[in-house]
């Protein structure tokens, strides 16, 4: 396939105005990254500055067939495309100044530029998430069914990461609309692409996945166009992903002011300058007369100009302002939440509560799709979308290969593309193959792209010790994930609380990871049939005592129940609290309690360093110390591993009759 796409090629002819655009295209990107050295060398930088000189030929080619509309995903190394993409030279450089006025209003710097405007979704500092991203964008594109193309671009090195197959595999078997672009620069860094890949001919590796893979010679812009328009007529048609290798080369160091020369060799590097796409691309269009000299130089100097008054802005534009600095790192305009309703007397299990909100909002919003292993015909291991298939389809359940980092960084790059994905992860373990794409692309989002990109992502999963289900089962995350700005975190007790706070995630434009404890997903409450939301950050006191707080989470809130309810034939009252999120966590509700109380008994499965019942207790020391009439008190699981053997894994969880000892020794201080 890769000798037929060459032969087609050969026989392309271009028209002039198109010419002229690749190449006022490629120059913009040399002059533009020519002043950014200049700014570079005055100090104006004030971190890394990675350089695309050598490989304008790629983003000019590819970019010239995508619309306004059709998003671009991008690298460390990706001022190129965004410029390519239309992105103003004047934002660029002001956003390398760390200016108001940059793309990112200077949050990122040159590894991080965001233009959803003219669809430059984001640049990543890390290598691979890209790949995904432009994945999930192409789903999106299938399940709102606009036509638009994704295109992610990326180095040779990439093509060793995880996120390398995962992404081409669904993009692949789902036949998205999807152009993955490899730079094959030669180097990931410093380290050559013939030493760190044992098949080092990148678009080979399309064979793998049944989609067409063509190198290209990267410094010939006419043949990268070529292939990247064949590429996205095919993409368009649905007929699925190209994997297109751009063979090229970078001239600069892997950023500005490192050393170049104990990896590669001046004399490469001269060969490579040699062959500089910009310079043979004018000469052929002098040579066939497309434009005559002057035609050319006025287009240099128009752009020479642009540039360098680029620079000279940018460096008077104006910095943020501080307070901005925390601005963004969730949606401060959240949709106005439908009320809580008395629970009645219809009573549903967990697993049925969240269910009727999925639906519920399945119906409303075309948008949402979810994905998962057996989530599809079967309706999940837990029943979680049972009957959905047969009312939506393949494409809005979508059973997924087990590819957890995979389908994460998809969601990531759907929802920044419009759609609003569900990810049902089973076993909430089994999220940690996915935490990179959680921890540095979904919860930053927001923040990274100034507020314009939001982030209506749904992370579900069973949590918690029960049933012999062993380490890998049994996990409870909620405390590690608490901790990331930018993510919220759900942990219900009940139906009603599950119902009404997977209604609010579903609804909200932040990501949220709803964290179900496998021990409760079957007992049954009472629950409205209507809509109702919860708000995240908004405790419910459970019962009230006037003798000792407890703030219990997920199952300990039962065993907690059980406790006071024991407690009480012995005159202690207890004020039983259940935080319901532990990101936001409702702080004012148990100081409220605690000023009342005078003791606090905070019981958490999970284990004790660095747990969320370590923060609760944290809050109410700083914040509740005059107000305590005894110590802090915190019952945990066992600092270890969960096992398998019934009395060894009861050894690690508390219980009603240790909730019970623990408030007894309370009372005596």
């Amino acid at each position: 396939m890769t000798t037929k796409l060459r032969k087609q090629r050969e026989a392309v002819t271009i028209g002039r105005d198109h010419a002229l655009a690749l190449y006022r295209t490629m120059l913009t990107i040399r002059m533009t990254e020519e002043q950014l050295l200049r700014a570079h060398q005055r100090g104006l930088i004030h971190g890394a500055c990675h350089t695309y000189i050598g490989e304008e030929a790629v983003a000019a080619g590819v970019c010239a067939h995508l619309r306004p509309r059709d998003p671009i995903f991008s690298t460390h190394r990706g001022h190129g495309h965004a410029l390519a993409k239309g992105l103003e030279p004047r934002a660029l450089i002001a956003e390398l100044l760390g200016r108001a006025t940059g793309c990112s209003s200077g949050r990122g710097g040159s590894m991080h530029l965001f233009a959803p405007e003219i669809g430059l979704l984001g640049t990543s500092g890390i290598v691979g998430p890209c790949i995904l991203q432009a994945t999930g964008a192409g789903y999106a594109a299938k399940v709102l069914k606009d036509g638009r193309v994704a295109a992610a671009f990326f180095g040779d090195g990439a093509s060793n990461n995880g996120a390398f197959h995962e992404g081409l595999n669904m993009a692949a078997i789902w036949k998205l609309p999807v152009l993955f672009v490899c730079e094959n620069n030669q180097y990931a860094t410093e380290v050559p692409i013939n030493y760190a890949a044992g098949n080092p001919d990148i678009a080979s590796h399309a064979t793998a996945y049944n989609i067409p893979g063509v190198a290209v010679d990267g410094n010939d812009v006419l043949a990268v166009s070529a292939a990247a328009a064949e590429a996205v007529e095919r993409a368009r048609a649905g007929k699925g992903p190209t994997l297109i290798e751009c063979k090229t080369y970078r001239t600069r160091p892997h950023a500005e002011g490192m050393g170049d020369y104990t990896y590669r060799t001046r004399e490469e590097v001269e060969e490579w300058k040699a062959r500089c796409p910009i310079r043979a691309f004018r000469k052929r269009l002098l040579a066939d007369g497309t434009a005559t000299e002057k035609e050319i130089a006025a287009i240099e100097k128009e752009i020479g100009d642009t540039a360098a008054e680029a620079l000279k802005q940018a460096e008077s534009d104006p910095w943020p302002g501080p307070e901005t600095a925390v601005l963004h790192v969730c949606d401060e305009n959240p949709p106005p939440p439908a009320p809580e309703l008395p629970a009645g007397t219809r009573e549903i299990n967990f697993i049925r509560g969240t269910l009727e909100a999925l639906e519920a909002e399945m119906a409303r919003k075309p948008g949402i799709f979810v994905m998962g292993e057996g989530i599809g015909v079967r309706g999940g291991n837990f029943a979680t979308t049972a009957g959905l298939f047969q009312k939506y389809g393949a494409v809005r359940l979508c059973d997924t290969p087990i590819c957890e980092r995979g389908f994460v960084g998809l969601a990531c790059g759907a929802a920044m593309a419009g759609a609003r994905p569900v990810i049902d992860f089973m076993f909430a373990d089994f999220v940690l193959d996915g935490a990179g794409e959680i921890i540095n692309q979904i919860a930053k989002m927001r923040f990274m792209s100034n507020g314009r990109l939001a982030m209506p992502v749904v992370l579900r999963g069973c949590i918690g010790i029960g049933h012999s289900a062993a380490t890998h089962h049994s996990g409870n995350y909620g405390s590690m994930f608490a901790h990331f700005p930018g993510l919220k975190v759900a942990m219900p007790s009940n139906a009603y609380d599950a119902k009404g706070l997977f209604m609010r995630a579903l609804r909200g434009n932040d990501p949220v990871l709803f964290l179900e404890h496998r021990e409760l997903i079957g007992f049954k409450c009472p629950v409205p049939e209507s809509d109702y939301e919860i708000e995240f950050g908004k405790a419910a006191v459970v019962r009230e005592g006037r003798d000792v707080t407890v703030v219990a989470l997920a199952m300990m809130a039962h065993h907690a129940k059980k406790a006071a309810e024991a407690l009480a034939t012995e005159g202690i009252g207890i004020e039983l609290i259940d935080p319901r999120t532990i990101a936001p966590l409702d702080t004012a509700t148990i100081l409220a309690s605690v000023r009342k109380t005078g003791r606090l008994l905070v019981v958490d499965e999970d284990f004790a360093p660095y747990s969320v019942a370590s923060e609760i207790a944290a809050a109410v020391a700083s914040e509740g110390f005059d107000d305590l009439d005894a110590p802090i008190r915190r019952l945990h699981g066992a600092f270890a591993p969960v096992p398998y053997s019934p009395p060894l894994e009861k050894r690690l969880v508390p219980d009603g009759d240790a909730i019970a000892r623990a408030v007894r020794e309370l009372m005596e201080e």
